[in-house]
């Protein structure tokens, strides 16, 4: 087989606000983590819940919808790759870790903190609080092109 596939799918709950920086060039980069959550049933009857936290990164575009949009709680469905980041932390470690470098972002569920609840069909397509309700599936963000991303892997990240 020829080539190589780097794809991941997630749908999970912000663990806090997304960080929003903006780089010398005047890029936009948001940071935030969301929770995955795998339910089960084990073999004394008991339910387990295995809760994975995904380190995820929005560039350009996406940063910016994420800084207007999305809170602690906000639940997404996220596309993008596998990125394996190293640095230096303030006691002067070597650290790693895995980053979800996001190319595509969708809303999911109500607004944190917003009484919308959904339509009298029991959707919970996500609006922003000030926004009429609507029958719409959630919306979906452009993604960004390769070519925006070019040359923002400047080594000064993370956060």
């Amino acid at each position: 087989m020829a080539g190589s596939v780097n794809k991941v799918i997630l749908i999970g709950n912000l663990g806090s606000d997304p960080e929003v920086r903006y780089l010398e060039s005047g890029s936009a980069v948001a940071k935030f983590s969301i929770a995955t959550t795998e339910s089960y049933t084990n073999k004394n009857g008991e339910r387990v819940d295995n809760t994975e936290w995904h380190r995820i990164e929005l560039w350009e575009g996406l940063a910016k919808v994420a800084e207007k949009y999305l809170k602690k709680g906000s639940q997404v469905y996220i596309e993008g790759r596998i990125r394996t980041d190293s640095w230096t932390d303030k006691e002067g470690q070597q650290k790693s870790g895995v980053t979800i470098r996001a190319n595509s972002l969708t809303m999911l569920g109500a607004a944190p903190g917003s009484n919308t609840g959904g339509d009298s069909n029991g959707n919970q397509g996500y609006a922003p609080s000030t926004a009429p309700r609507t029958n719409q599936a959630p919306r979906a963000v452009d993604p960004v092109s390769p070519s925006m991303l070019a040359g923002n892997d400047d080594g000064d990240l993370p956060f």
